[in-house]
């Protein structure tokens, strides 16, 4: 007898829930993120060992070989040696670093399965500082990317900090909030990449009516930015349009101005939703005061400030802060952040998660290796290993407590539903005066805001410095580089740009390496002694420059005083450094080749090594030390968002931008002049003289001399060849000449 067809049913239905209980119980397990060992190691690990024995038999023959005493040379081939041997000492820590590389791939869509109805709130924080450096066009299309994330609007809030406090920035700001009801929609239903109006019509086809009715609105807002921006100043009729025009009094000025807090867009406005009826992220403006007598703690000061800010208003448990030139290339970055932020498996031990910075504005062959790609793509991987990567200041999500000094305890859990709804019932104007005083000048006096609350001060690297602290106290990091990059910003398009801001890296990371702050002292047994020592890695940058400096210039000097300090080319001792020389060369030619680089891309690497080196290392140690003398103080140089046009047709062609009168021109012109006149002194002897024995002994320092020209060329052309306005300065052609022609006269003597 057939069983009644609502006994079917209900087996059927029990059997139904059985597998939807099943296949729940299977997505309450599953990782929201993997964790992969970098391709290759075994090879590096082959390579590294048969360099280290190269490396060793060097040494052997600098110890055994030293030219006995009262002998020519002897002190210039001890001084080599120890050249060598500094070389060494920081190629272990790289290696250290190099050998055992991981890489991250999330599921968000295990994600979306598990907490989308309970995914924390996200506060954005968007840092500038000078509207003429960073223009406020930059900073508005930096805004739009992150407001039209791909997660729920209700959960997002905006807060940009203007430390030039300039009302040309808030209005730019005014007009993306009533912008951004047409941006928002239009982004999440055509699902485009990447979010930056900018960014996006620049490249982008028309789609249709609405897409060509998007871009006319950007358009319109661009040009009234553009002309109030040009014109310097809000007119009257634009400063009717909003109450917080009010707050700019005269004579304020961006270093000396009152605390003003402008709430944009308030999420509990029933008005506050775009064209489809949809929640619209919070926007807050944020200018804290400024007074010539109070320290100002430059971007440090200005992230503390918005943290505080940001707990009154929206409290949200994540922190994402980026530069104002760092839109947001990927809409779901985001999500792949909270992939780490809600893992169970991870212990709830992830402070941060770095992304790393990348530019959209680089040359096929990238002139001036702004991309660091073999920084971000293999080096900072070692780090995460070994118990987490840098934080480098932008493109990082937080948790907030982190920030706030919380150590590291086994109940360290996100609680959504505690820290989502933060109720509110003051007015608009009762919050922003709240707000006022939490960035005051004297709020922080006497207080732990910089020191265990909040972005570390007194260091020029605040970034790093902060991010080592967190991890003593117990929290690890995590460094992802998806295939799409998550922010794009703008790099610099001239060299002296490029060295400035480099030394500016050198020498605060430098500083961390002489403070108390220094990982093998802070961090002794509360990280991992490897991560100790691969902080070193970067901390140790400006201290290359001695040993770069003596390479470039002693062989050069001794090679116009006939005196040999490499083994003759017909010697076996030669090998170990031919082999060293060919194997590290060719190891860093396949690798940049392996990551996405070009031939001539590497080659640019190459001398943007040696200049960085030769300049920025050099005048970051200066710094350091002339700073623990007390003659000078900490500065924070902002790199200018802003090219001249010619220079931005030379940048794009590649050609290298000189133009203006530097220290550092000075030294990298000398030095390429002093290794010509060295090259053509010994080519002389070689052939002219025949003296074939000479080239035998001198061989090593003419090939030296020889590649350090043709490294140079660029600058060459600089200094001798071009008349255009990013040629070298005549004066620094002028004082180079007679500089390299003392030094040659003087070894010839």
């Amino acid at each position: 007898m057939p069983e009644p067809p609502n006994k079917a049913s209900k087996h059927t239905h029990t059997h139904t829930v059985t597998h939807t209980e099943q296949k729940m119980g299977d997505i309450e397990h599953f990782p929201l993120f993997e964790t992969k060992q970098t391709k290759g190691r075994t090879l590096f690990k082959v390579y590294a060992a048969s360099m280290a024995m190269g490396i060793c038999l060097i040494c052997v023959y600098r110890a055994t070989h030293t030219p006995e005493k009262g002998k020519t040379g002897r002190y210039l081939w001890i001084g080599l040696f120890m050249a060598e041997l500094w070389f060494t000492f920081y190629w272990l820590i790289t290696q250290l670093v190099r050998w055992n590389p991981v890489t991250h791939l999330t599921f968000k869509d295990q994600l979306s399965l598990k907490y989308e109805n309970v995914l924390p709130g996200v506060d954005i924080f968007v840092c500038t500082a000078d509207p003429v450096i960073e223009p406020p066009l930059m900073v508005i299309n930096t805004v739009l990317s992150m407001m039209a994330y791909d997660y729920p609007p209700e959960k997002l809030n905006i807060y940009v900090s203007d430390d030039g406090g300039s009302e040309l920035t808030f209005f730019a700001l005014l007009e993306a909030s009533r912008f951004c009801k047409y941006w928002l929609p239009f982004c999440k239903r055509y699902k485009i990449e990447p979010r930056s109006p900018s960014a996006y019509f620049a490249h982008a086809s028309p789609i249709n009516n609405e897409w060509s009715s998007i871009k006319n609105k950007y358009e319109e807002m661009r040009k009234r930015i553009d002309d109030t921006t040009s014109l310097g100043k809000v007119t009257e009729e634009m400063r009717k349009e909003h109450k917080g025009f009010q707050e700019w009094v005269l004579g304020s000025n961006k270093n000396d101005h009152q605390a003003i807090i402008q709430i944009l867009i308030d999420q509990r406005d029933p008005e506050a939703r775009d064209t489809q009826g949809k929640s619209l992220p919070g926007l807050v403006y944020v200018a804290r005061e400024k007074r010539r007598e109070w320290h100002h703690n430059f971007k440090a000061g200005a992230m503390n400030a918005l943290i505080r800010v940001s707990s009154k208003i929206s409290n949200n448990p994540i922190i994402l802060n980026v530069d104002c030139d760092m839109y947001s290339n990927n809409s779901e970055s985001i999500r792949d952040a909270m992939c780490f932020f809600m893992d169970e498996r991870s212990q709830n031990n992830i402070a941060f998660v770095q992304f790393p910075q990348n530019f959209d504005n680089l040359t096929r062959n990238d002139v001036y290796n702004n991309s660091l790609m073999v920084i971000n793509d293999v080096e900072v991987g070692g780090l995460d290993s070994y118990g987490g990567c840098l934080y480098v200041g932008s493109g990082c999500f937080h948790r907030r407590d982190t920030l706030c000094g919380r150590i590291y305890t086994i109940d360290s859990k996100i609680n959504c539903e505690k820290e989502n709804h933060k109720e509110i019932t003051e007015s608009i104007d009762a919050i922003e005066n709240e707000c006022k005083i939490l960035v005051s000048c004297s709020y922080e006096h006497n207080t732990q805001w910089g020191k265990e609350m909040g972005v570390k001060y007194g260091c020029p690297v605040e970034d790093i410095i902060t991010g080592l602290t967190i991890k003593c106290r117990g929290w690890r990091s995590v460094h992802l580089n998806p295939k799409r990059k998550a922010f794009l910003g703008l790099a610099p398009t001239t060299l002296l740009q490029t060295l400035i801001q480099t030394k500016r890296w050198a020498e605060g990371d430098f500083q961390i390496f002489l403070s108390q702050y220094c990982p093998l002292v802070f961090g002794h047994n509360k990280i991992p002694l490897k991560l100790q020592i691969s902080y070193c890695c970067y901390l140790l940058w400006a201290a290359n420059c001695w040993a770069t400096l003596y390479y470039v210039s002693v062989p050069s000097y001794c090679l116009l005083a006939h005196i040999s300090l490499f083994p003759k080319l017909s010697s076996y001792w030669f090998l170990p450094f031919a082999y060293v020389f060919v194997g590290k060369y060719a190891y860093s030619l396949g690798e940049f080749y392996w990551l996405g680089g070009t031939l001539k891309g590497w080659w640019n690497d190459q001398r943007m090594w040696l200049y960085r080196r030769l300049t920025s290392y050099l005048f970051g140690f200066c710094d350091v030390v002339f700073k623990s003398l007390g003659f000078t103080t900490s500065g924070f140089v902002i790199t200018s968002k802003v090219s001249e046009e010619d220079t931005l047709q030379r940048y794009n062609k590649e050609i290298m931008e000189f133009g203006a009168t530097s220290p550092m021109f000075n030294i990298l012109s000398t030095l390429a002049l002093f290794n010509v006149l060295s090259f053509v002194n010994g080519v002389k002897w070689v052939v002219m003289d025949s003296d074939i024995n000479g080239f035998s002994e001198l061989g090593v320092q003419m090939v030296l001399c020889g590649l350090i020209i043709l490294i140079n060329i660029p600058l060459y052309e600089g200094m001798f060849f071009r008349k255009d306005n990013g040629s070298m300065p005549s004066s620094v052609t002028f004082q180079s000449i007679m500089l390299a022609v003392l030094f040659c006269t003087l070894a010839i003597i």
